[in-house]
């Protein structure tokens, strides 16, 4: 019985895949909340699946833009800030992963059209451009995470997102705190 179920969830997630790489679409949360839109449709986590894809999309940017940061910043706290990035945003990554594995739950493999843009944008800028347009965008970003993650602390129905979503808000947190001091020290 449980080979059948497996082996159904695996042809549906198959057949998810190859109708979403017919769509001319590259965008990989786009591709990703689809196929959890055909596999939780109508079920009472498809919200949780929405968060997960979009915090999955956020914690990619963090890191890649972390990243950026040790190579086009010019300021020691703006570098220092961008490896608080890498380190905490790739662990909780890693979890995230973990726990939607466990659910099936698709996340995006890569940067959304949209991430994709800004990381693009914020690549082009060097020295102390570089580091006052990615303190500002440190600081909307991690205020509009923390939202989002209490919003899913508080209203998510899947227990393991939920408890994941809340145990993440302090370090939001606190990398929220430390963008803003970033951000007044390359103003």
């Amino acid at each position: 019985m449980k080979k059948t179920v497996f082996s159904l969830l695996l042809c549906a997630s198959t057949i998810a895949v190859m109708t979403s790489c017919g769509n001319n679409s590259n965008d990989s949360k786009e591709a990703a909340k689809e196929q959890n839109e055909q596999k939780f449709d109508n079920t009472n986590i498809e919200d949780d699946t929405k968060f997960a894809v979009a915090a999955a999309d956020g914690g990619m940017l963090e890191v890649q833009l972390g990243q950026l940061a040790q190579t086009n910043g010019a300021n020691a706290q703006v570098k220092q800030l961008g490896q608080m990035m890498i380190d905490d945003h790739s662990k909780a990554n890693e979890e995230l992963k973990a726990t939607a594995a466990q659910k099936n739950i698709t996340l995006p493999a890569t940067l959304s059209e949209k991430s994709q843009k800004e990381y693009d944008d914020l690549s082009k800028k060097t020295g102390a451009d570089f580091d006052k347009a990615y303190a500002s965008m440190m600081v909307d970003d991690h205020e509009k995470d923390i939202d989002e993650f209490k919003k899913e602390a508080s209203d998510g129905k899947d227990a393991d997102l939920k408890a994941w979503a809340a145990g993440k808000v302090p370090i939001l947190e606190h990398h929220l705190e430390m963008a803003k001091s970033t951000k007044d020290a390359v103003k």
